[in-house]
């Protein structure tokens, strides 16, 4: 898609002969950073799955270890595989294997089964520094999920995670380790940690998201628009990318937009509806209430209703809005339309045409609820005779 010779984009600015608005997938950009732990900590993720691959790769010896775990009443009741396919699988790994890691120790002693580096305090440092790292990087991945996101919200969770990047440095230089609750267990049984190289190591993550995130950091006044379009200087706006919209006919209608109290009062309820949406949601999450999040509104359909209310005499400024909000911050709905086809059309359901696929896969995915009622009521019915 980006490539520079050869790539979609390329091409398609190429044939139409100007400078489009091409961002990569915000999703896989994280993934990627999340990717660029230094080779020792990699290596600690390699040990980890081979011992768990180890432990589950034959069923006798799988069952004698979940047997010990229930013995020992461990708060979980075996590991689990990790799977290089699912963004979250990493973390969710260590995370457990961490939990059951004096069980592992002596589950490989009966068994003979030697692994030096669990009783390597170097190793088992960087093994709980990863569980820390880990779970926040999961954490942003999974706040950028899901569907009705618009860009913009995503490039603000990413750029508050590179503050709290800066946040969780400052947490080692002080050695107190709020932010990393299982190296700070670790650090109790042990006189020292290397801070130093884990400092770097973060430093590091952090200058990887500097640099994959600038192209959307560059357009974050652009892609603000449809939010706060009376607080932005048209003049800072990239207008190479939305044809049919006139750069100084946006200036007046701005303008001419500023004092109309009817019009202003659409983007302050706008402003303060989503944060309304936002204060109640993150007392669901707080909550581990995640169905009841469901059920609010999309940020960007509250976005899209009140553009729609907008008259059509500011016609460039519901174009360059709507042209933003066109964007998409990351690939997720056209993957999950992916796995969701997949899911339809199995192996035992081998008959099935591209037309009843392509309207199976439509009723999945799509948002539209019907009003079963109603349509019953416009149906003629057939009275017996």
């Amino acid at each position: 898609m980006r490539g520079a010779q050869k790539g979609f984009v390329a091409l398609l600015q190429k044939a139409l002969g100007k400078t489009l608005l091409s961002f990569h997938c915000i999703l896989h950009q994280e993934a990627l950073c999340a990717q660029t732990f230094p080779p020792e900590c990699t290596k600690v993720v390699d040990v980890v799955i081979q011992i768990v691959n180890k432990i589950m790769a034959e069923g006798l010896i799988h069952c004698q270890f979940r047997l010990l775990l229930d013995e020992v009443e461990s708060i979980y009741s075996d590991l689990l595989l990790h799977n290089k396919v699912q963004w979250l699988s990493r973390g969710e790994v260590l995370k457990r294997f961490v939990a059951c890691l004096e069980e592992v120790k002596t589950f490989l002693v009966s068994k003979e089964l030697t692994f030096a580096e669990l009783e390597q305090p170097e190793w088992l440092e960087k093994l709980h520094f990863m569980v820390d790292m880990t779970a926040h990087l999961n954490t942003l991945n999974t706040t950028l999920q899901g569907k009705g996101g618009t860009a913009l919200h995503m490039l603000e969770e990413v750029l508050a995670f590179e503050h709290k990047l800066t946040v969780f440095v400052k947490d080692l230089q002080r050695g107190t380790l709020s932010h990393f609750p299982s190296l700070r267990e670790f650090k109790q049984s042990h006189d020292t940690i290397n801070l130093e190289y884990l400092k770097s190591t973060i430093t590091t993550i952090q200058s990887s998201f500097g640099k994959r995130f600038c192209e959307f950091r560059e357009e974050k006044t652009t892609l603000s628009f449809p939010f706060i379009p009376l607080a932005i200087d048209p003049s800072l706006l990239n207008m190479t990318a939305f044809a049919g919209v006139s750069q100084p006919d946006l200036e007046m209608e701005l303008a001419n937009i500023a004092d109309k109290d009817i019009w202003v009062s659409k983007f302050k309820c706008l402003t303060a509806t989503l944060e309304d949406v936002a204060r109640q949601k993150a007392i669901l999450a707080q909550n581990h209430k995640w169905s009841d999040i469901e059920n609010f509104p999309k940020q960007d359909k509250l976005v899209f209703e009140t553009w729609n209310a907008i008259p059509n005499t500011y016609i460039d400024m519901k174009k360059y809005a709507f042209g933003v909000l066109s964007i998409f911050g990351s690939t997720y709905v056209c993957e999950q339309v992916f796995s969701n086809m997949n899911y339809i059309k199995n192996k035992h359901r081998s008959c099935l045409t591209d037309d009843n696929l392509q309207a199976c896969v439509k009723m999945k995915v799509t948002s539209y609820s019907p009003d079963v009622q109603t349509l019953c009521t416009e149906v003629q019915e057939q009275k017996s005779h």
